[in-house]
């Protein structure tokens, strides 16, 4: 693994269009950003906007984002990335999507009428509105490797391990199941047998759905830092069944490995401890390479968001001032 530059980082958005986002601005994102807000503000969706900008380079990238934010919003596991299949009904979830960045730009919307139905869209500035007949579409699957999300329940065991065959590509098994025994001691390794991520526990390897979800959270999360590489990880409710002890343990574990692949993170959530827990180990390790991003209503109803930075936030969680967004 070789460090690159930082310039693929996504730093400011602006969500022209996108569900519960209209004219909506926000900047100041580091290497590591925490997404904070009142349940329903949006924050999975201000993180689907970000997930569908990196990674929807060329129209087969951004109809396969498209389609992915709604795989994830149904937790179905249908798509198979070696082939072609009909997700027109996927696609057509998503009515219209507009989002610049310092990454990309791009525009997308399903018009109908007149017993036709057609997507129009649009790549960069400068280019031209790509037109696609529904009746002539035939959607293909194409995703970056190294753009993740992982969705609020997790991933599927087909996610995961397609994710561990880099573990195994870089020769990290044994950096992995390091990263495991410190989080819980009683797993002795981890690996993939036949299709089934299986973890070792007293000489017998046993199904990971024999474990708790936060196991196979902090796996996930592991194998998705190595597989991201020079790229980007999204992570929903990231505390998702993750032990309150635990916490200080994974955001070490995220700041190090980040840095290491050089992968840039968003994730949400709506626990204090989990924000505690962010800007302490921010702070022991001295790594500034961070924000804090608060999503909440005006009195007009509108998103915005405020974000904070490596000083500001641990200045307001040391003056113990009310930072969620509540």
């Amino acid at each position: 693994m070789l460090n690159k530059s930082n310039d693929h980082f996504l730093t400011k958005i602006k969500i022209t269009q996108f569900k519960c986002f209209f004219h909506f601005k926000a900047e100041g994102f580091k290497r590591v950003n925490l997404i904070g807000g009142k349940n329903n503000v949006g924050k999975t969706a201000f993180m689907e906007s970000c997930y569908i900008n990196v990674h929807g380079s060329t129209v087969d990238y951004l109809i396969t984002a498209l389609t992915d934010i709604k795989y994830m919003r149904e937790n179905v596991n249908l798509i198979n990335t070696e082939s072609k299949t009909d997700n027109g009904k996927f696609l057509d979830a998503t009515k219209c999507y507009e989002v610049s960045s310092d990454v990309d730009f791009q525009s997308y919307s399903l018009k109908e009428g007149d017993a036709k139905k057609e997507y129009h869209l649009k790549i960069g500035y400068s280019s031209d509105v790509n037109v696609l007949n529904a009746k002539d579409v035939s959607i293909r699957v194409c995703r970056k490797n190294n753009v993740a999300f992982i969705d609020n329940v997790g991933w599927t065991d087909h996610d995961l391990t397609k994710k561990y065959e880099v573990i195994q590509t870089y020769d990290k098994e044994s950096e992995l199941n390091d990263f495991i025994f410190a989080f819980d001691s009683d797993i002795e390794s981890f690996k993939v047998i036949g299709d089934k991520p299986q973890c070792k526990v007293k000489n017998q390897y046993r199904e990971i759905t024999e474990f708790g979800d936060g196991l196979r959270h902090y796996i996930s999360i592991i194998c998705a830092l190595y597989a991201c590489e020079n790229g980007y990880l999204f992570i929903d409710e990231i505390d998702n069944g993750i032990h309150y002890t635990q916490l200080d343990r994974l955001w070490t574990l995220i700041f190090e490995l980040s840095k290491k692949t050089n992968c840039q993170i968003f994730a949400t959530t709506h626990s204090k401890e989990m924000l505690e827990s962010f800007a302490r180990v921010a702070k022991k390790m001295d790594e500034k390479d961070i924000s804090y991003t608060t999503l909440v209503k005006n009195k007009q109803s509108e998103i915005v968001a405020v974000t904070r930075d490596y000083e500001m936030l641990l200045d307001s969680i040391e003056q113990d001032r009310e930072v969620r967004g509540w």
